[in-house]
C-alpha cells in the first residue's frame, strides 16, 4: 500500500501550517500510522520561502514535544495537487485562495479546513499568531492538537 499525502497550508508558511505538520506528523507516529500518511506544509504565499518557522511558534510547540522542522515554501499547484490527497487550510481565506488554484473538480475535493476535524465548535478557524502574543501561538497550538486527533480519527475511520 502506497503513503497517502497530507499537505497543511496557511498564508505564509511560518506559524500554522509547519506546527500543524508537526503535530499531525506526532500523532500519525504515536496512532501508529506513520507508514501510511506522509505531511508535508506550504504557504499561499512565498514570502518566506526557504526560512525556519517563526520561532515563537518552534518554541512553543518544542516545549509540547513537537519538532517544527520544515522550511517554508510556496503552494505549487502544479505539484500539489497531483501529489496530495489531501489539502488541509487553516482558515477561510485559505480555503479560497486553495479553490482560486485548482484545475478540476478533483482538484477542489482535496481541500478540507482543519477545523472541520476539531471536536471543539469553538473556532472555526486557526487563527494567525503572527502579530499576537506567546498566548496567541498557544491558542494555535490548542486547535490543532484538537483538530489533529480528529483527522487522525477521521483517516482510521475512513480507511
Amino acid at each position: 500500500m502506497s503513503k497517502k499525502h497530507i499537505l497543511f497550508v496557511c498564508l505564509g508558511n511560518i506559524c500554522r501550517s509547519p506546527a500543524a505538520e508537526a503535530v499531525m506528523v506526532t500523532k500519525l507516529k504515536s496512532s501508529k500510522l506513520d507508514h501510511r500518511y506522509s505531511c508535508d506544509s506550504a504557504g499561499i504565499i512565498g514570502f518566506h520561502a526557504g526560512a525556519k518557522a517563526d520561532p515563537r511558534m518552534r518554541k512553543q510547540a518544542q516545549e509540547r514535544g513537537y519538532s517544527v522542522t520544515s522550511l517554508s515554501r510556496q503552494v505549487r499547484p502544479e505539484v500539489d495537487f497531483d501529489k496530495f490527497d489531501l489539502i488541509v487550510a487553516m482558515d477561510d481565506q485559505n480555503v479560497r485562495d486553495l479553490t482560486k488554484l485548482t484545475r478540476s473538480d478533483s482538484d477542489r475535493m482535496k481541500i478540507v479546513k482543519m477545523t472541520d476535524f476539531s471536536s471543539d465548535s469553538s473556532y472555526t478557524v486557526v487563527p494567525d499568531p503572527y502579530y499576537g502574543t506567546i498566548a496567541d501561538f498557544d491558542l494555535v497550538l490548542d486547535i490543532l492538537e484538537q483538530s489533529c486527533d480528529g483527522l487522525v480519527n477521521f483517516l482510521t475511520t475512513k480507511n
